[in-house]
């Protein structure tokens, strides 16, 4: 049994060894990366560096491609602030920089149009696997006669797809557009991104047949086997391609902070996945505390990145204001970078695993509240005097929406990671409402926004049917209001329920009933928004929309001509 023990205790001890000189080689990196900013004045340009997303005499005007032409007089009256003049000496070279920008918002449109578009299947797939298996809670006796209908195939094929296929490719198509505006050059090696995709995509539909086939790793997040991790890991890489390559072909001297945040996803995203999927090195305990490092890591180290770069590019760019403070926007992506990393393991409290490193990880969880801080009022003062746009923007609506849910759903996982209440929520449906809340209402409602402001600008036209863009956002908030609102109320008096020792077991469950059947009302709406979004999405790529008209900024130029 002592022999046993030991053994155990040094296989703890290897893999926990792994997980720090993982994260030791990714903060050596980060601070390689911080030097060599500092060296180079990237974090010296204060105000300026705020105003490098916008092209000279842009500050002031709103840029909305989302919004009717009545939305968008509304909103420029929203945005108030005087438009700087354009200067009629300067008239050539600004009209060279608005066709340099056109150029450079469609250099993407092959690649970004292939992820975009495979990304709202998967969506729409994940969708209609969530709404089975969340009406098997209610029917557990639902679809039962094949073993591809499960609950156990259903929910891995749920999760894996919205996680890899929904939002990863999602965030691969608003970076590959992102980066020519970001760098003001045109996309280098597309072709890549597309032989990425196509890749990624073969890498999907293997792992999503294998899943309901019976063929799994058996680990949450990390499901799928390894001919498809393969696939995705080579579709990733060669999505990456074209960013490295047109980075280095960049016309600008200072790297706004969304390119930090892509950049950070791009190089932080491969190391987890690797690490994670390394076969026969992580059993038993340690391959639990492997499994929530990553899962906690593939939120806060890919999509949060992903999130906040769209977030600090969009929201400025619609109500045409520099970021309140870019300073903060630095501090808050430092430190995310400094505090994420190891913040997983709270979720394995209570669990047989050393109490340093379950306290290191409270530790690391509570010390988000930096990063959080920082964007929620960089955020907020942004849009000070300003929220009345949010009326006349679609686009702001799903961003501000999403920039306010990841500063709830962050403070919320800070106190989650605390004994005291991860005693109660730990193993509820709490978590999986918690979950959602990161996923969904801040990483997707951040991606809808992205995909309404960036097709337009894609493919020169207009959005065909500009109401299905307020039903779309109403069915999700409201869908998602009534799921993550029912699940935490339930969640918390299940755990309730399985801490009273003199109620039965089965009492913590039918305590969930009547909750469950609002987690599915609650996504049978998020289910038909996500239909709304699809059809629309559609309709846009098939050009039934009008041709795109001249941005205001462009007008301007245009009415200092003689």
């Amino acid at each position: 049994m002592r022999q046993s023990t030991l053994q155990v205790q040094a296989d703890m001890n290897s893999a926990v060894a792994i997980f720090y000189a993982v994260s030791f080689f990714a903060t050596t990196l980060a601070l390689i990366a911080l030097i060599w900013a500092i060296t180079r004045g990237q974090l010296e340009h204060g105000s300026l560096g705020a105003r490098v997303i916008f092209r000279r005499g842009e500050v002031g005007h709103t840029e909305e491609p989302a919004a009717t032409e009545e939305e968008r007089a509304k909103l420029v009256i929203a945005s108030g602030r005087t438009p700087e003049a354009p200067d009629p000496a300067d008239e050539a070279e600004t009209r060279a920089e608005i066709e340099a920008r056109r150029i450079a918002d469609t250099s993407s449109r092959g690649p970004v149009l292939f992820h975009l578009t495979s990304s709202i299947i998967w969506l729409l797939v994940g969708s209609l696997a969530g709404l089975i298996v969340s009406l098997k809670f209610t029917m557990p006796d639902w679809l039962t006669d094949s073993a591809l209908l499960t609950f156990g195939r259903l929910r891995p094929l749920h999760l894996n797809t919205v996680i890899y296929g929904w939002l990863s490719m999602n965030g691969i198509a608003v970076a590959l557009w992102l980066f020519p505006r970001l760098l003001k050059t045109p996309l280098r090696g597309g072709r890549y991104a597309i032989a990425g995709g196509v890749l990624w995509n073969l890498g999907m539909i293997i792992g999503s047949v294998s899943l309901l086939v019976g063929w799994t790793d058996g680990l949450e997040w990390l499901e799928f086997p390894w001919p498809a991790d393969t696939l995705i890991v080579i579709g990733g890489a060669l999505a990456g391609v074209p960013l490295l390559v047109t980075l280095a072909a960049r016309k600008v001297e200072h790297l706004y902070v969304s390119v930090w945040y892509l950049l950070a996803a791009f190089l932080w995203f491969p190391i987890i996945y690797l690490i994670a999927n390394i076969p026969h090195t992580f059993t038993g305990v340690d391959n639990a505390v492997m499994n929530w490092w990553y899962a906690h890591n593939v939120l806060g180290l890919w999509l949060t990145p992903i999130g906040l770069a769209s977030a600090y590019y969009f929201i400025p760019k619609v109500i045409g204001r520099p970021v309140y403070s870019y300073q903060l926007s630095l501090i808050g992506f430092w430190s995310l970078a400094m505090f994420y990393s190891q913040a997983g393991i709270h979720h394995l409290i209570g669990g047989p695993i050393p109490t340093w490193l379950v306290t290191t990880s409270v530790v690391m969880s509570v010390g988000m509240v930096f990063p959080v801080i920082a964007v929620a009022v960089n955020h907020h003062y942004t849009m000070k005097g300003r929220f009345s746009a949010l009326k006349s923007s679609p686009t702001l609506r799903f961003m501000v929406s999403g920039a306010m849910m990841y500063t709830l759903v962050s403070l919320q996982g800070c106190t989650e990671s605390l004994r005291s209440v991860s005693h109660i929520v730990h193993f509820t449906h709490y978590t999986v409402a918690h979950a959602h809340f990161g996923v969904y209402g801040f990483a997707s409602f951040i991606a809808f926004g992205s995909v309404y402001f960036l097709l337009p600008r894609l493919i020169e036209r207009e959005w065909p049917y500009p109401n299905l863009i307020k039903w779309h956002f109403w069915l999700a908030i409201g869908g998602f209001a009534v799921y993550f609102v029912t699940l935490s109320i339930g969640g918390v008096l299940q755990g309730l329920a399985m801490l009273d020792a003199t109620r039965p077991f089965i009492e913590s469950v039918r305590v969930t009933i009547p909750f469950l059947w609002g987690r599915t009302l609650g996504g049978a709406t998020m289910v038909v928004a996500h239909f709304v979004f699809a059809f629309h999405v559609f309709m846009m790529i098939r050009r039934r929309g009008p041709a795109r008209e001249v941005s205001p900024w462009a007008q301007a130029i245009t009415s200092v001509t003689p």
